[in-house]
């Protein structure tokens, strides 16, 4: 029959496009899941869901007379040989009021470790209105064997927390810093290899 048009070059071309449509969409799902890491951590950093502390700048202006205390918790992983622990196991402070304390790190073992601190604030809620200005968690810290350190943590926890309703009842937060091995340690000296103490 004359004038029929072959419908092959047409299935060829939409396999073709339903292909590469398939091919950017997996390699988007492969991009996001990425990403979603990241701005998972972004977004609970802005908004302090699931008690991530907020980062401030500086203390606010307006401190108000409503009193709470924070509770301070440390834990340390098994695979990491230190001790690490509160020098004060809580602190009361009005909001807007800047409270600053230290914690107590000593590497027990007899090799250079450096260590990463991950936190959290329970309850979950209050962590919108908990800030720190300085913490020695937005960096690794690095131990010598038997080396022994304070690290200090300043922090305020925002005055808006009295505006929530959900924290009226609210009186105790609870800051929880976990000590966790580094990515990157330091490379082992021949002192520490031998199993002799530098220090």
């Amino acid at each position: 029959m004359t004038g029929a048009v072959n419908p092959k070059p047409r299935r060829r071309i939409n396999l073709g496009l339903t292909a590469a449509i398939c091919a950017v969409f997996v390699a988007g799902m492969v991009g996001m899941s990425f990403a979603a890491v990241p701005l998972y951590r972004i977004f609970c950093q802005v908004t302090g869901y699931g008690g991530t502390t907020r980062v401030a700048l500086a203390a606010p202006k307006k401190i108000v007379d409503r009193v709470v205390t924070v509770r301070f918790d440390s834990n340390i992983s098994n695979n990491l040989g230190w001790s690490f622990r509160p020098l004060q196991r809580a602190v009361q402070v009005k909001l807007g009021e800047v409270g600053t304390v230290s914690f107590q790190a000593e590497n027990r073992t007899t090799r250079t470790e450096t260590g990463t601190a991950a936190f959290n604030v329970a309850p979950d809620q209050a962590g919108a209105y908990f800030n720190k200005i300085a913490c020695f968690c937005f960096t690794d810290q690095t131990l010598k064997p038997g080396e022994q350190k304070d690290l200090g943590v300043s922090f305020f926890v925002d005055p808006a927390y009295a505006d929530d309703p959900n924290l009226q009842n609210i009186t105790t937060i609870t800051l929880s810093y976990s000590f966790y091995p580094a990515k990157t340690q330091p490379v082992a000296s021949a002192a520490t290899t031998s199993g002799e103490n530098p220090l």
